[in-house]
């Protein structure tokens, strides 16, 4: 049967991938509250963007695009990455281009 995840996570839960690229998941060793929280921040954050977008502010889009960045790198999506034993970053990578190539092509042959 294969898999019905449409997003699958890196055997090492690093990484989802959408359309053979690399994103970095949430930092699993958040409390949920603490994540449910950055969460909802980081939700809000984006409706500003597209609110700013929408009226053509662009000072507000700026502040708003700011507030994203800010919740993605509380959640451990962006910059320094959250696990400690030293492997890079690859981070919206074409997963074919990383060390997780051969495992995204098995899952290609389902």
């Amino acid at each position: 049967m294969p898999d019905l995840k449409k997003y699958p996570d890196t055997p090492d839960g690093r990484y989802f991938v959408v359309r053979g690229r690399l994103w970095r998941t949430s930092n699993p060793a958040l409390a949920p509250e603490k994540r449910q929280a950055l969460v909802d921040r980081l939700m809000t954050a984006r409706r500003q963007v597209g609110a700013a977008k929408r009226a053509g502010d662009r000072e507000a889009e700026r502040s708003a695009r700011a507030a994203v960045d800010e919740a993605k790198r509380a959640l451990g999506e962006r910059g320094p990455v959250w696990w400690n034993d030293g492997a890079p970053d690859y981070n919206r990578k074409l997963a074919a281009n990383t060390p997780y190539a051969a495992w995204y092509a098995a899952l290609q042959q389902d």
